[in-house]
């Protein structure tokens, strides 16, 4: 069976080789004839709205996903007149829209923070009003990894926010001081079969993802339940199928929905050594309709992001329980470029072990303060 996967970095990497050892083969397009997916599958190069490179890229294959939710809607609804796109382009509609994606939220019950559209200064005024200081100021479509955005705190910043975003198109949301960031993978089969990984905690600098901790210290039930709840509302409204990621802030025993993402995620790399199946493998199963695999963790785990860094791979092999995964880009600053993992059997051992971990992935000192950064965006 031949998968097309819209977009060639990373992740489309990684479901390939997630994927290879279930007998598939893969098929990504992309704009870039250097994208990193293209050495271990066949690449097709072109925009994401050519109808011609769509045509291209369709043929023989048996079915398409995303690894990249900024693929033009329509381009995936073209696609699905002849073949099965999952998931379907509504999620991928309602992902690109901030405003569209915190009001579906909010209808099926799930809370988030304050939020008012914006486009054009008597807006911002009133959304002032109604959201108060300090918030922050977002474009409502694309961005990604803190981009497009601006953390206002007086009436003048947010004026002058407005001028550089763009004056229109901009969503105004209330700053919430936030105990910790937290992110849920939910998977959901084309039979509507569900599981779920355990609620990561994740840390982030400069506005992009730098750890993830897994399961999420502390993690109480309760919390695990009520995300749950909220994902599985959130799937079956979508008729959802594959990995789906819902960030989270935690604020006492409460989740404020912050931003999802229709795809395999940044905060799901632990899977690939941490669980059972991988969030790779589970979303290959369930667009394929197999049988979803178990999603326990196996331990605990950390999960380091490389950013514009190549460490010394020596170094980082030389820490057991480490696993180190280079994605094959070139090296640039605040570029994504790899990851390490680290398992240990307890918290304590893997607690012990992590600084050592940021120090290989030049994130010292990333853990500490309440909420920080988790305002600043999706990690993609």
């Amino acid at each position: 069976m031949r998968v097309g996967i819209l977009g060639g970095g990373q992740l489309g990497r990684m479901l390939a080789l997630a994927g290879y050892p279930l007998g598939l083969s893969f098929r990504f397009l992309d704009p870039s004839p250097e994208a990193c997916a293209g050495q271990v599958g066949e690449l097709c190069v072109g925009e994401f709205a050519d109808l011609e490179a769509l045509s291209r890229f369709a043929q023989g294959l048996d079915l398409v996903t995303y690894e990249f939710e900024n693929v033009p809607v329509e381009a995936a609804k073209r696609l699905a007149q002849s073949l099965p796109v999952f998931p379907s382009p509504k999620a991928l509609e309602v992902a690109q829209d901030r405003l569209q994606e915190k009001s579906f939220m909010r209808a099926l019950g799930i809370p988030t923070p304050p939020f008012h559209p914006v486009d054009g200064e008597g807006d911002l005024k009133e959304a002032l009003k109604a959201v108060g200081l300090p918030a922050l100021l977002k474009t409502r479509r694309g961005g990604y990894d803190g981009k497009g955005q601006a953390l206002v705190r007086t009436e003048g910043e947010a004026l002058e926010a407005l001028k550089a975003l763009g004056e229109k198109g901009l969503l105004l949301e209330g700053f919430v001081p936030f105990d910790r960031e937290v992110s849920l993978l939910a998977v959901r089969g084309r039979d509507g079969a569900l599981a779920f990984y355990p609620l990561v905690e994740n840390h982030h600098r400069g506005g992009i993802l730098r750890l993830s901790l897994a399961p999420a210290p502390g993690l109480a039930e309760a919390l695990q339940r009520k995300a749950e709840a909220y994902a599985r509302e959130a799937l079956r409204a979508l008729d959802y199928a594959g990995v789906l990621a819902l960030e989270f802030f935690q604020v006492g025993e409460e989740l404020l929905f912050n931003e999802m993402a229709p795809r395999v995620h940044n905060s799901g790399h632990w899977t690939l050594e941490g669980a059972e199946t991988s969030q790779f493998e589970n979303h290959l199963r369930a667009i394929l309709g197999l049988p979803l695999g178990s999603t326990a963790p196996r331990g605990f785990s950390a999960m380091a992001n490389l950013i514009g860094l190549k460490p010394d791979w020596a170094e980082v092999l030389a820490l057991e329980g480490a696993h180190l995964h280079w994605y094959g880009k070139g090296v640039r600053p605040g570029r994504k470029v790899g990851h390490i993992t680290l398992r240990r059997d307890t918290w304590e051992e893997l607690q012990r072990d992590l600084p050592r971990l940021l120090a290989l992935a030049g994130s010292p000192g990333i853990i500490g303060g309440k909420g920080g950064e988790g305002w600043t965006g999706p990690s993609a």
